[in-house]
């Protein structure tokens, strides 16, 4: 009965909690490599690797940069926010269709599949950031996923924590849910319809109620 409606989940600072760690990961590639740019960390949010690299480092250390971010995420631990599972077991009960919309890169979410391997069979879909030409806050990556639910953008729901991938939510024209995981609820509530800090509380009438 849910099959005009989609949800599109970003993934990192959605999903897994792994924020932080990227966090640190790039901290310490730019004490590696200084981009001498205020708030880095903060401005790559929603970015994918490829605008990261061609943004804020020479051609020359990209190889190095790639392979240490590989290894980094190859021995990262994924781990679920409270309730996240709970959440998707759900909406797939309800045969509502889902798609990840992320930047990362397709070797990134074979670690994921991987270490999770039952994770995938809730996605109809995935969108990767090799697969999008404008990344966040550009809406395309989120347009996309829609298309590939064959669901109209109006009727997804979109799960969002950093600011570029908000504003890339609310320029694709979705039903725009905030997580006060990468940032504040006082800096999220201006910008999405709800802010919630995880699943554990949240559930499929509270998301249709909106």
């Amino acid at each position: 009965m849910n099959k005009n409606i989609g949800v599109l989940f970003d993934l990192d600072g959605v999903l897994l909690d792994t924020e932080g760690l990227y966090t640190e990961f790039w901290s310490d590639i730019d004490k590696k490599y200084p981009t001498r740019v205020p708030h880095f960390t903060e401005l790559i949010k929603g970015s994918n690797l490829e605008t990261i690299l061609n943004t804020y480092f020479q051609p020359s250390q990209h190889d190095d940069i790639v392979a240490e971010l590989r290894d980094f995420q190859a021995d990262m631990k994924y781990r679920f926010f409270p309730g996240a599972i709970d959440f998707l077991d759900t909406l797939k009960a309800a045969g509502i269709p889902m798609c990840i919309v992320t930047s990362s890169d397709v070797h990134k979410m074979d670690a994921v599949w991987e270490q999770h391997p039952d994770f995938r069979s809730y996605f109809d879909g995935v969108i990767t950031g090799e697969m999008v030409s404008h990344p966040k806050p550009d809406p395309e990556c989120f347009l996309l996923g829609a298309k590939m639910l064959g669901i109209d953008i109006g009727h997804c729901y979109i799960f969002e924590d950093s600011i570029n991938g908000i504003d890339a939510a609310h320029a694709a024209g979705g039903i725009v849910i905030g997580l006060s995981t990468t940032n504040t609820l006082e800096a999220l509530q201006d910008k999405a319809v709800l802010v919630i800090d995880d699943f554990k509380e949240f559930s499929i009438e509270k998301m249709l109620a909106l």
